[in-house]
């Protein structure tokens, strides 16, 4: 996301002013360094672990409400004080402050990418199209993506904002100027642009899918409020009453605004949920609001907030917003597969640390030596300034790194040529399926439990007790039905490796929704022991788990296994997965997510699915589940022989 330090944006535009004639007043607006930092580390925060700061990725709205106030000011600034807007100016000015260090970051990923994963470089080719033309967020709409979901993971995945930056930048000026030849009241323009963004959300709400929101969160129309919000404001701002802050209600309370929108952001950094309607139905709504009310209390007058985000630490992280959001998200994903540990430990949170200092350390670098010097000298002077300091240097260090330029160049042409159109996960999962489905055809036998007819009732009723013997011993594979998503999938040889003939009924994609009719398929063939893997995809389903477990009756052993994931439900939707089945005697909570704690190399490139070495640690937490119901209901220990690894 763009730290904007827009050349010509630091005051607030109203009426022209004659100018002083020895001073130039500042660009500078103090505390918005400050606001672009918390933003930027709220999204870091997100990005390295969704469970640190849920809402972490509200960070963007934050960083769309200030984008969308200091262009806003820059342009009316520019027309007060000139009469018109040389947009061809301000383009350039956006090209020189966003094309730099992009340029450097998006061959840096593909290549720290092949070296590392090249699973993480299935759709490159798409990605670095819509970076090099601002059009991500359409183009990742148009693939089908999915932001929120951490099983698929897109390297260059957090440009979608940057391409809505860049559409706002290209249309809005346009939109600005005909506002205001055509409205002559400065409170009726930001009215107008307050409409924009209110519908903006509307739009939001109303075309927002629950289970898929990529779509309007990517959408330049769905998103557009926090860019809206803060133009609304620089508009207000403009108008002879400051947006009302020369009143006697703001002498009395701004200090109370300005703590209480501090409270509602932090809040929604807090508690706000990426998979939740309500973010999308008025949430982002909300953090554009007290943004916008935060900006206004931060550049109206001096206070302490100001001074608090005017500090240097914080002047420092702002400045660099733009390369720290740029390189954050690929750097995560690269240290991710160099040091794949899994969430759960002291060792965990030193490889985040290390992405952290790496992200930081590659944002300086590129502001200090990439960016700050295009941004003064324009792309032909900063080119012209490089070249003489390689003549300086001399012609053998000159060689190298023409040499260096051009093999990265080439280097990066051949990954993009040569990257795999879908990762081995992918790959592992749908062979997996598909000889899961022969397996499935092949022992199917029309029987009146297994297919449903009009006289087979039992087909389609809860299992009866008295059909079943209860037995509560270690059951054997023969005795085990396993109904799951595609970590069931995943785990397929080694599930049948530790339970042979153990049945298996997994798809990807499934839900606990549709596990009571899976159960209910088998009617009285359903064995004596039952595995249930779901909420990958979809979450906990409390009400769906109850009616599975009704359905699969009280005298079969069961097993509930916990969903792993680097996202910000996956610690709710186990606590609801233990609340939903407490209670219940026949049922066995199998802690999956507890058994990778700390581990290393138990997962796919996608951080989710197991690894060859992982599926045998998912088989051998499903087998101690087992055991440990097995002993509860016998008062018998179960001596389990190792297994070797074949």
């Amino acid at each position: 996301m763009e730290s904007l330090r827009p050349e010509g944006s630091g005051g607030v535009a109203t009426e022209p002013r004659p100018a002083a004639p020895t001073a130039r007043p500042s660009r500078r607006l103090p505390g918005l360094d400050g606001l672009r930092a918390l933003a930027v580390l709220a999204v870091i925060a997100f990005h390295l672990d969704p469970r640190w700061l849920p809402g972490g990725f509200l960070g963007v709205d934050v960083f769309f409400v200030i984008s969308g106030f200091l262009i806003t000011t820059l342009l009316l600034r520019e027309r007060a004080e000139t009469g018109s807007v040389d947009l061809r100016a301000f383009w350039t000015r956006r090209a020189r402050r966003l094309l730099p260090a992009l340029l450097l970051v998006v061959p840096s990923a593909v290549l720290l990418a092949r070296l590392t994963e090249s699973d993480l470089l299935v759709g490159i080719g798409r990605q670095v199209l819509g970076a090099l033309t601002f059009t991500s967020n359409w183009l990742e709409v148009g693939a089908g993506t999915d932001y929120f979901a951490s099983t698929s993971p897109t390297l260059l995945a957090n440009l979608w904002s940057l391409a809505v930056e860049e559409q706002f930048y290209l249309l809005w000026p346009l939109a600005l100027l005909l506002l205001v030849r055509v409205v002559r009241r400065p409170e009726a323009r930001a009215g107008a642009a307050l409409a924009l963004a209110l519908g903006s959300s509307l739009l939001m709400a109303l075309r927002l899918d629950p289970e898929h929101p990529t779509r309007v969160y990517y959408g330049t129309d769905t998103h557009a409020t926090g860019l809206m919000v803060g133009a609304a404001l620089a508009l207000a701002l403009a108008a002879p009453h400051r947006a009302w802050t020369r009143t006697a209600f703001w002498e009395r309370h701004r200090r109370a605004v300005g703590a209480v929108a501090l409270v509602v952001l932090g809040s929604l950094l807090v508690l706000a949920d990426e998979r939740s309607p309500v973010t999308f139905r008025g949430g982002i709504l909300l953090a554009s609001v007290a943004t916008a009310a935060l900006v206004l209390v931060v550049v109206e007058r001096p206070g302490r907030l100001r001074a608090l985000l005017d500090l240097p630490a914080a002047r420092w992280v702002g400045s660099r917003s733009y390369g720290l959001y740029l390189w954050h998200w690929p750097v995560v994903l690269v240290v991710g597969q160099d040091l794949p540990v899994a969430p759960g430990g002291l060792d965990y949170v030193l490889t985040r640390g290390w992405a952290l200092l790496v992200t930081v350390a590659a944002a300086d670098l590129s502001y200090r030596f990439v960016e700050t010097p295009v941004r003064r000298l324009g792309f032909g002077g900063a080119l012209a300034a490089g070249a003489r300091r390689l003549r300086r240097a001399g012609t053998r260090r000159a060689r190298v790194a023409i040499g260096v330029l051009v093999t990265a160049s080439v280097a990066t042409a051949v990954v993009l040529v040569t990257a795999p159109e879908r990762t081995a996960t992918e790959e592992l999962i749908e062979a997996n399926e598909a000889a899961l489905a022969r397996q499935a055809a092949a022992t199917a036998t029309p029987t009146p439990s297994a297919t449903p007819t009009p006289s087979a009732g039992a087909a389609t009723k809860p299992a009866k007790a008295s059909t079943t013997r209860a037995s509560w011993t270690m059951p054997a594979g023969s005795e085990i039905d396993a109904f799951g998503d595609s970590m069931l999938v995943g785990a397929k040889q080694a599930m049948e490796y530790y339970f042979p003939k153990i049945r298996l009924d997994a798809r990807s994609n499934r839900r606990w929704s549709e596990a009571p009719a899976l159960v209910k398929r088998r009617g009285d063939g359903l064995r004596r022991a039952v595995v249930l893997a779901f909420g990958t995809n979809f979450g906990t389903d409390a009400r769906a788990i109850d009616r599975t477990l009704d359905a699969v009756g009280p005298d079969r052993m069961v097993v509930v296994l916990t969903v792993h994931g680097r996202y910000a439900r996956a610690e709710t939707d186990n606590d609801q997965l233990r609340a939903a089945v407490a209670g219940r005697a026949n049922v066995v909570v199998a802690d999956w997510d507890a058994a990778l704690a700390d581990t290393s190399g138990m997962l796919q490139s996608d951080g989710i699915h197991p690894s060859i070495k992982g599926a045998h640690l998912y088989s051998a937490t499903v087998r101690s589940a087992l055991a440990a119901l097995s002993e509860r209901r016998t008062g018998t220990p179960v001596r389990l022989e190792p297994i070797p690894l074949p």
